[in-house]
């Protein structure tokens, strides 16, 4: 494949701030997908307190190059001080669905 491709993680607070994230990224094709996983719960320090929150998890398909667009614009939309976007490369997969990635998160 001449495009590498990563799965980005991003937590947000509730489905409403998932869908409009989501929807933002497919329609800027900033990412070819967006899973959208509810009901995770998750335990973290902020402020120097141990703190747990009910969360959704977005799981974001889309091409490396454009990770950096993808990550602003996740941070201009998201409703956290500090959001968590990370990014893991794809190292194999299905070379047709690396190819829709590719076509649908590409400028």
């Amino acid at each position: 494949m001449a495009e590498n491709h990563i799965v980005t993680l991003c937590t947000v607070p509730d489905r409403e701030s998932g869908e409009r994230i989501g929807h933002t990224l497919v329609e800027e094709r900033l990412a070819a997908c967006v899973n959208i996983v509810p009901g995770i719960t998750s335990v973290y320090r902020w402020q120097g307190k141990v703190e747990k929150a009910a969360e959704c998890l977005l799981i974001i398909k889309t091409v490396t190059s454009r990770f950096e667009a993808l990550k602003t614009r996740i941070l201009e939309l998201h409703p956290y001080e500090v959001p968590e976007v990370i990014g893991i490369p794809i190292t194999s997969g299905s070379s047709d669905y690396l190819k829709w990635v590719t076509d649908n998160s590409s400028r």
